[in-house]
């Protein structure tokens, strides 16, 4: 969005600025806004208008709109509107990837122009500073913190919700975005013009060459040693802690803005020393995964949902996909159910049909059925019921029983996802069930009646 109106902006105002006239008698920067904003929504349009592509829209209208009225285009105040319109018109925005990378890596850039940016290169115009930039130097330099900040900021997001880190983001955006905007988008934009006149081709062919090259930046980067690291699941609480931290860096002017890189790398030994479950049971009870001595994740699974074995992998950092051999070592499986053992040597059944469950009551310590199970099974028991209750469930060990994380967690009940009756019966955690003591039978024994005798 910014690279359409961009090329827009500056190709307009330079076609005006050759008529003196215009040039010297108006505004011609502010029509060039204008113009960039009817493009901008015209790709608004074009696009589809998905949510992402509104809120970029919606910054750069924010930015343009500044410019048309003779305010600072790049503030604090123009993320804090554009968010704001963005909230109003979708506020489950507020949870997305998009938006909350996005904005994140905004304010690293809004930071770094107004704090960074002043200091950058402020030199007299002999130095050797000067002459390099000449030679293009500044803009690969700006080029680069951009880049940089723009990684570094949208990190905790990215790891949050992908599970991944990228640290050659930076390598890939210096080799990739110079091709986009001065190739890719130009060309784009132009043969959509010349589209209706039959022109096109040669300008869709240019376009196709920075694709070309972006996919081969983007590979050659993907191969690098180390290129994707692995992040295991963590909690909101980090995240939040993250937002903080960049929030406090971006927005304060004083020294005191270092106490966020304080918050913020106590937020990443947070996320890091989070405890990964034990046991991942999907909705329908029909996948498990259970953590072995081997610190792996093992998967009994009855269904082809190799998109839920992809996400469970990626959260737990592990590299293995869906369909490695590896990841059923220790399942054992026949036409009544499946058994794996847990770190500690205990089992976990997924019981497939009833017939099953009096073996897998009496040996298992944990058992899992898409069904009823007897109410007098000596097993820790994750039924129908409570799956239907309370969705899919994370379990981690505590003691010899389980804390229980659900996806419908107790006493949750909102207008668009209403408590499910009989939700609320079920505790927040699973322990062993202690063995009933039986009736003491009273009548004597043949050898007491005997003794009497």
């Amino acid at each position: 969005m910014a690279v359409v109106a961009g090329v827009v902006f500056f190709a307009v105002r330079a076609l005006l600025a050759l008529i003196p006239g215009l040039a010297v008698g108006f505004a011609i920067k502010k029509w060039s806004a204008a113009a960039a904003l009817v493009a901008a929504a015209f790709y608004l349009l074009l696009s589809g208008a998905e949510v992402a592509t509104q809120r970029s829209f919606f910054m750069t209208a924010v930015v343009l709109i500044a410019v048309m009225v003779d305010r600072r285009a790049i503030t604090f105040r123009t993320l804090a509107v554009a968010a704001l319109i963005v909230l109003a018109v979708a506020p489950e925005a507020l949870v997305h990837p998009s938006f909350q990378m996005s904005f994140a890596a905004t304010l690293g850039l809004v930071a770094l122009v107004q704090v960074g940016m002043p200091n950058l290169f402020a030199s007299p115009d002999h130095s050797a500073t000067a002459r390099i930039a000449m030679w293009g130097g500044r803009e690969i330099a700006m080029l680069f913190l951009a880049s940089l900040i723009a990684g570094l900021a949208t990190t905790p997001y990215a790891a949050f919700h992908f599970h991944r880190v990228t640290p050659f983001g930076v390598l890939a955006n210096l080799g990739a975005m110079p091709v986009v905007s001065a190739l890719v988008m130009p060309a784009g934009l132009l043969g959509l013009l010349a589209a209706p006149f039959g022109l096109d081709g040669v300008f869709w062919w240019l376009m196709g060459i920075g694709i070309d090259w972006m996919v081969a930046v983007s590979r050659w980067v993907a191969s690098l040693p180390g290129a994707v690291g692995r992040i295991p699941a963590f909690g909101i609480a980090p995240l939040v802690a993250a937002s903080l931290g960049i929030i406090l860096m971006g927005l304060l002017r004083t020294p005191l803005r270092w106490s966020g890189a304080l918050v913020l790398l106590a937020s990443i030994a947070w996320g890091l020393s989070a405890r990964q479950p034990d046991v991942l049971i999907a909705g329908d009870g029909q996948s498990i995964a259970v953590r072995g001595r081997d610190g792996q994740m093992h998967l009994i699974k009855t269904s082809k949902d190799a998109f839920l074995l992809k996400e469970w992998l990626a959260a737990d950092a592990d590299s293995r996909n869906a369909g490695n051999a590896a990841l059923s070592d220790g399942v054992s499986c026949d036409e009544l159910g499946c058994v794996t053992p847990l770190a500690d040597g205990r089992l976990v059944a997924l019981a497939l049909r009833v017939d099953a469950l009096a073996d897998d009551c009496s040996r298992a310590a944990l058992v899992v059925a898409a069904r009823p199970v007897p109410p007098d099974c000596a097993a820790m028991v994750v039924d129908r019921q409570r799956l239907t209750a309370q969705g899919a469930l994370a379990l981690t060990q505590r003691g010899d029983g389980f804390a229980i994380q659900a996806v419908r967690a107790r006493g949750t009940s909102r207008p668009w996802s209403p408590a499910v009756a009989g939700e609320g019966d079920f505790d927040t955690s699973l322990a062993p069930k202690t063995a009933a003591p039986r009736s003491k039978d009273a009548t004597p024994s043949e050898a007491d009646l005997q003794a009497e005798d």
